[in-house]
Protein backbone atom coordinates (compact mmCIF):
# COMPACT_ATOMS: atom_id res chain seq x y z
CA UNK A 1 0.00 0.00 0.00
CA UNK A 2 2.64 2.52 1.01
CA UNK A 3 5.53 3.83 -1.01
CA UNK A 4 8.92 5.09 -0.01
CA UNK A 5 9.53 8.81 0.44
CA UNK A 6 12.12 10.95 -1.32
CA UNK A 7 13.98 13.34 1.01
CA UNK A 8 15.88 16.07 -0.83
CA UNK A 9 18.63 17.63 1.30
CA UNK A 10 20.25 20.80 0.04
CA UNK A 11 21.74 24.08 1.18
CA UNK A 12 24.72 26.37 0.65
CA UNK A 13 28.20 25.00 0.03
CA UNK A 14 29.85 24.41 3.39
CA UNK A 15 26.59 23.96 5.31
CA UNK A 16 27.40 20.26 5.84
CA UNK A 17 24.66 18.59 3.80
CA UNK A 18 27.00 15.86 2.51
CA UNK A 19 28.18 14.92 6.00
CA UNK A 20 24.60 14.89 7.28
CA UNK A 21 23.49 12.51 4.50
CA UNK A 22 26.47 10.23 5.06
CA UNK A 23 25.72 9.95 8.79
CA UNK A 24 21.98 9.65 8.17
CA UNK A 25 22.32 6.45 6.10
CA UNK A 26 24.48 5.01 8.90
CA UNK A 27 21.84 5.90 11.49
CA UNK A 28 18.54 4.91 9.86
CA UNK A 29 17.27 2.54 7.17
CA UNK A 30 17.37 4.79 4.11
CA UNK A 31 19.04 4.60 0.69
CA UNK A 32 21.27 7.30 -0.78
CA UNK A 33 20.41 8.36 -4.32
CA UNK A 34 23.36 7.90 -6.69
CA UNK A 35 23.88 10.46 -9.44
CA UNK A 36 24.91 9.76 -13.03
CA UNK A 37 27.89 11.59 -14.54
CA UNK A 38 30.00 11.75 -17.67
CA UNK A 39 33.20 12.58 -15.79
CA UNK A 40 35.87 9.93 -15.35
CA UNK A 41 36.05 8.01 -12.04
CA UNK A 42 38.59 9.25 -9.52
CA UNK A 43 40.87 6.78 -7.73
CA UNK A 44 38.83 4.66 -5.33
CA UNK A 45 35.45 5.59 -6.77
CA UNK A 46 33.12 2.68 -7.58
CA UNK A 47 30.57 2.66 -10.39
CA UNK A 48 27.06 2.41 -8.96
CA UNK A 49 28.16 3.47 -5.48
CA UNK A 50 29.75 6.90 -5.86
CA UNK A 51 28.25 7.64 -9.27
CA UNK A 52 26.94 5.88 -12.33
CA UNK A 53 29.76 6.63 -14.76
CA UNK A 54 28.50 6.79 -18.35
CA UNK A 55 29.52 8.16 -21.75
CA UNK A 56 28.23 11.53 -22.91
CA UNK A 57 26.27 9.70 -25.60
CA UNK A 58 24.48 7.57 -22.99
CA UNK A 59 23.78 10.62 -20.83
CA UNK A 60 22.25 12.58 -23.72
CA UNK A 61 20.12 9.55 -24.66
CA UNK A 62 18.81 9.56 -21.08
CA UNK A 63 18.04 13.29 -21.34
CA UNK A 64 16.13 12.73 -24.59
CA UNK A 65 14.08 9.93 -23.04
CA UNK A 66 13.14 12.16 -20.07
CA UNK A 67 15.17 9.91 -17.79
CA UNK A 68 16.31 12.46 -15.19
CA UNK A 69 14.59 14.14 -12.27
CA UNK A 70 17.16 16.90 -12.86
CA UNK A 71 20.47 17.35 -14.62
CA UNK A 72 23.10 20.01 -15.23
CA UNK A 73 26.39 20.50 -17.04
CA UNK A 74 29.18 21.59 -14.70
CA UNK A 75 32.74 22.35 -15.84
CA UNK A 76 32.26 20.37 -19.05
CA UNK A 77 30.72 17.27 -17.45
CA UNK A 78 27.08 16.27 -17.08
CA UNK A 79 25.55 15.30 -13.73
CA UNK A 80 22.01 14.08 -13.20
CA UNK A 81 19.59 12.21 -10.93
CA UNK A 82 18.30 9.09 -12.75
CA UNK A 83 14.51 8.98 -12.54
CA UNK A 84 14.04 5.24 -13.09
CA UNK A 85 16.37 4.17 -10.26
CA UNK A 86 14.78 6.54 -7.75
CA UNK A 87 11.17 5.72 -8.67
CA UNK A 88 11.87 1.97 -8.61
CA UNK A 89 13.26 2.22 -5.06
CA UNK A 90 10.27 4.28 -3.94
CA UNK A 91 7.88 1.72 -5.48
CA UNK A 92 9.69 -0.94 -3.43
CA UNK A 93 8.78 1.06 -0.28
CA UNK A 94 12.38 2.23 0.21
CA UNK A 95 13.00 5.75 1.46
CA UNK A 96 15.62 7.69 -0.50
CA UNK A 97 17.78 10.66 0.48
CA UNK A 98 19.27 12.89 -2.20
CA UNK A 99 22.00 15.45 -1.49
CA UNK A 100 22.02 18.19 -4.10
CA UNK A 101 22.62 21.89 -4.63
CA UNK A 102 19.76 24.36 -4.40
CA UNK A 103 19.20 24.80 -8.15
CA UNK A 104 19.01 21.02 -8.56
CA UNK A 105 16.56 20.75 -5.67
CA UNK A 106 14.26 23.32 -7.26
CA UNK A 107 14.30 21.34 -10.53
CA UNK A 108 13.37 18.16 -8.63
CA UNK A 109 10.53 20.03 -6.95
CA UNK A 110 9.13 20.66 -10.44
CA UNK A 111 9.53 17.08 -11.66
CA UNK A 112 8.71 15.31 -8.36
CA UNK A 113 6.70 17.66 -6.10
CA UNK A 114 5.89 14.80 -3.69
CA UNK A 115 9.47 14.97 -2.40
CA UNK A 116 10.21 16.30 1.09
CA UNK A 117 12.64 19.19 0.84
CA UNK A 118 15.06 19.95 3.70
CA UNK A 119 17.25 23.07 3.74
CA UNK A 120 20.51 22.87 5.71
CA UNK A 121 21.75 26.15 7.19
CA UNK A 122 25.06 26.93 8.89
CA UNK A 123 24.66 28.44 12.39
CA UNK A 124 26.21 31.74 11.23
CA UNK A 125 28.07 33.33 8.34
CA UNK A 126 31.24 33.46 10.45
CA UNK A 127 31.01 29.70 11.03
CA UNK A 128 30.43 29.12 7.32
CA UNK A 129 33.52 31.21 6.52
CA UNK A 130 35.49 29.13 9.03
CA UNK A 131 34.35 25.85 7.43
CA UNK A 132 35.15 26.97 3.89
CA UNK A 133 38.53 28.37 4.98
CA UNK A 134 39.28 25.06 6.70
CA UNK A 135 39.18 23.27 3.35
CA UNK A 136 42.34 25.16 2.39
CA UNK A 137 41.38 25.16 -1.28
CA UNK A 138 39.73 28.57 -1.61
CA UNK A 139 41.25 32.03 -2.01
CA UNK A 140 39.88 34.95 0.00
CA UNK A 141 38.07 36.22 -3.09
CA UNK A 142 36.55 32.76 -3.65
CA UNK A 143 35.37 32.65 -0.03
CA UNK A 144 33.76 36.09 -0.25
CA UNK A 145 32.06 35.04 -3.50
CA UNK A 146 30.69 31.89 -1.87
CA UNK A 147 29.38 33.84 1.12
CA UNK A 148 27.63 36.24 -1.24
CA UNK A 149 26.09 33.29 -3.07
CA UNK A 150 24.91 31.86 0.27
CA UNK A 151 22.90 35.01 0.99
CA UNK A 152 21.21 34.66 -2.41
CA UNK A 153 20.53 30.94 -1.87
CA UNK A 154 18.92 31.51 1.54
CA UNK A 155 16.20 33.50 -0.24
CA UNK A 156 14.87 30.18 -1.64
CA UNK A 157 14.19 28.75 1.81
CA UNK A 158 10.44 29.29 1.45
CA UNK A 159 10.46 26.63 -1.29
CA UNK A 160 11.41 24.00 1.31
CA UNK A 161 9.35 22.02 3.81
CA UNK A 162 11.90 22.00 6.63
CA UNK A 163 15.00 23.86 7.74
CA UNK A 164 17.76 22.35 9.91
CA UNK A 165 20.53 24.51 11.38
CA UNK A 166 23.75 22.50 11.36
CA UNK A 167 25.52 23.82 14.44
CA UNK A 168 26.41 20.44 15.95
CA UNK A 169 26.53 17.61 13.42
CA UNK A 170 24.95 14.82 15.49
CA UNK A 171 22.07 17.07 16.55
CA UNK A 172 21.49 18.06 12.91
CA UNK A 173 21.47 14.38 11.84
CA UNK A 174 19.00 13.57 14.62
CA UNK A 175 16.71 16.35 13.43
CA UNK A 176 16.77 15.11 9.84
CA UNK A 177 16.13 11.55 11.08
CA UNK A 178 13.15 12.85 13.10
CA UNK A 179 11.77 14.51 9.96
CA UNK A 180 11.93 11.22 8.03
CA UNK A 181 10.06 9.49 10.85
CA UNK A 182 7.40 12.18 11.20
CA UNK A 183 6.69 12.21 7.46
CA UNK A 184 5.56 8.59 7.64
CA UNK A 185 2.83 9.64 10.11
CA UNK A 186 1.49 12.42 7.87
CA UNK A 187 -2.19 12.03 6.92
CA UNK A 188 -2.07 10.93 3.29
CA UNK A 189 -3.91 8.97 0.60
CA UNK A 190 -2.41 5.77 2.05
CA UNK A 191 -4.09 6.48 5.40
CA UNK A 192 -7.47 7.01 3.74
CA UNK A 193 -7.06 3.67 1.99
CA UNK A 194 -6.35 2.04 5.35
CA UNK A 195 -9.50 3.62 6.84
CA UNK A 196 -11.52 2.31 3.88
CA UNK A 197 -10.14 -1.15 4.63
CA UNK A 198 -11.29 -0.81 8.26
CA UNK A 199 -14.83 -0.19 7.02
CA UNK A 200 -14.71 -3.30 4.85
CA UNK A 201 -13.73 -5.40 7.87
CA UNK A 202 -16.73 -4.34 9.95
Amino acid sequence: MSKGLLFVVSGPSGAGKGTICKKLIEKIDIDLSVSMTTRKPRPGEIDGKNYYFVSEEKFIQTINSNGFLEYAKVYGNYYGTPKEVVLKKLEQDRDMVLEIDIQGALKIKESYPKGIFIFILPPSMSELRKRITGRGSETEDDINLRLGETLKEVSYIDKYDYCVVNGEINEAVNRVAAITKAEHSRVSEDIYQLIAKYKEEI
